[in-house]
């Protein structure tokens, strides 16, 4: 009975380990992502800034209109690239929170698997 009871805080000690160290990794890949948001709106405004300066300096329609079209190409690369990048910080970050629930449930079906029925 100390054995299993033993076994048992050691197993709650793991957990609470690996809960801990789920926490910080967390922390940083939402930080990480934060920053990320951070600096991609301060490109964009910086760029929507230079558009508009473009924009009021046009000396005609057409070239009002090509000035328009290049931002638009421009701002929507920049933006499928930004999605891209901030759902594979998602995904990576997904992977780390899940990482000690797969290594608990592997250690409890070995654990499962090495008990034999009576």
């Amino acid at each position: 009975m100390a054995t299993n009871f033993d076994e048992f805080q050691k197993f709650g000690k793991e957990q609470m380990e690996a809960v801990s160290a789920v926490a910080a990794s967390v922390a940083k890949g939402l930080q990480t992502i934060a920053t990320e948001a951070t600096d991609y709106s301060k490109r964009s405004l910086e760029t929507g800034s230079a558009y508009l300066e473009k924009l009021v300096g046009a000396k005609s329609l057409d070239n009002a209109i090509q000035i328009q079209s290049e931002y638009a190409k421009v701002a929507y690369e920049g933006f499928v690239a930004q999605t891209t990048k901030i759902g594979e910080l998602y995904a990576n970050l997904a992977k780390e929170a899940f990482k000690p629930v797969e290594s608990a449930i592997a250690k409890v079906q070995s654990a499962a698997s090495s008990v034999t029925p009576k």
